[in-house]
């Protein structure tokens, strides 16, 4: 089993995927020849043609509509937006259409889009480009949406994505590309969308999280570790729709919470996962629910973003609180 970095592991998920089904496209800004900004599909353009990756105009409005129209006609596009901050122009499409068209049609016709989109902090990009923007999604319903935080998810969870019958926005964390290997098998997998990963067993607290807090998360842990705290690490991989059944088991198991998230506290799926658990498992609790998350801010110029950004040591403080209530 090959080692491999998220983006490669996406880039043989959209490739594996091309070969087996040829309604398989990829579409987006510089997605061609260039292979994208973070070269996801490199060398995709040259093996599958230009009729099934194709560049497109700066039009994310564009990108959306022809993806609808695709998927109307039985093809399953792929379209990258990006970065996530240009979604605007492109919500029409995902939010008032693609969400709606199953409803809408009475069960006649499907929407099977993976809108693909690089976020997230701690690269010091441009304004607009690193934004949490994630919760505009899972507040719209008819939209799956999810965030991987390891190669190996990456790569399972993206063919389970294409190959659903609803359209899903798939967020890669930009910070979480190139950082680490995993341990990625060479054949096609599929990580089921919806389901929750206890990524670190633990017994006095639980930290639910996703996309690059798990990492932050884990780090944390190693450090609470020394100083006599277990701590159980969920990781929801799908934000939207949440697996209630494994955040409650981990609460009702550990008895304290903390959420961590990158997002502004008004922002990202926090906010949901907390009003979960004080309307399922507020009796099994022993401490008020804590949650780390950024403030509640315009995201900063990159300069800033190491200031704003929430870290390990903000985690730590935070389970220390809550364990010690």
């Amino acid at each position: 089993m090959a080692q491999k970095t998220m983006i490669q592991a996406i880039t043989e998920a959209l490739d594996q995927e091309m070969a087996q089904d040829n309604k398989v496209m990829i579409f987006g800004e510089d997605v061609g020849k260039n292979g994208g900004v973070f070269r996801a599909t490199t060398g995709l353009s040259e093996k599958y043609g230009e009729d099934r990756v194709s560049d497109t105009p700066l039009s994310e409005s564009a990108i959306g509509g022809m993806a609808i129209g695709l998927a109307l006609q039985g093809f399953r596009p792929v379209p990258e937006i990006q970065f996530i901050g240009f979604i605007f122009e492109v919500m029409d499409s995902i939010v008032a259409q693609a969400a709606r068209t199953r409803y809408r049609m009475g069960g006649t016709r499907t929407m099977p889009i993976t809108f693909r989109m690089p976020f997230g902090g701690g690269v010091h990009t441009p304004e607009l480009h690193a934004d949490n923007l994630e919760g505009l999604f899972t507040q719209s319903p008819g939209l799956k949406v999810v965030v991987p935080s390891n190669p190996y998810d990456a790569k399972g969870l993206l063919t389970a994505s294409i190959r659903d019958n609803d359209p899903v926005v798939f967020l890669e964390h930009m910070r979480l590309y190139r950082s680490f290997r995993d341990e990625v098998p060479e054949e096609q997998y599929t990580v089921p969308l919806g389901k929750a990963a206890v990524t670190r067993e633990g017994k006095d607290v639980s930290i639910i999280t996703y996309g690059a807090m798990v990492r932050e998360s884990l780090k944390a842990a190693d450090e609470l570790e020394k100083e006599g705290i277990s701590a159980e690490i969920i990781d929801l991989r799908t934000i939207s729709p949440l697996d209630i059944e494994t955040i409650i088991a981990s609460v009702e198991k550990t008895g304290r919470v903390v959420v961590v998230q990158e997002a502004q506290r008004q922002a990202g799926v926090g906010p949901t996962v907390i009003s979960e658990i004080s309307q399922r498992a507020v009796l099994s609790l022993e401490a008020p629910v804590g949650f780390v998350a950024a403030p509640d801010t315009i995201f900063p110029f990159g300069l800033a973003e190491d200031d704003w950004n929430v870290n390990s040591k903000d985690i730590f403080e935070q389970v220390k609180e809550t364990v010690n209530f």
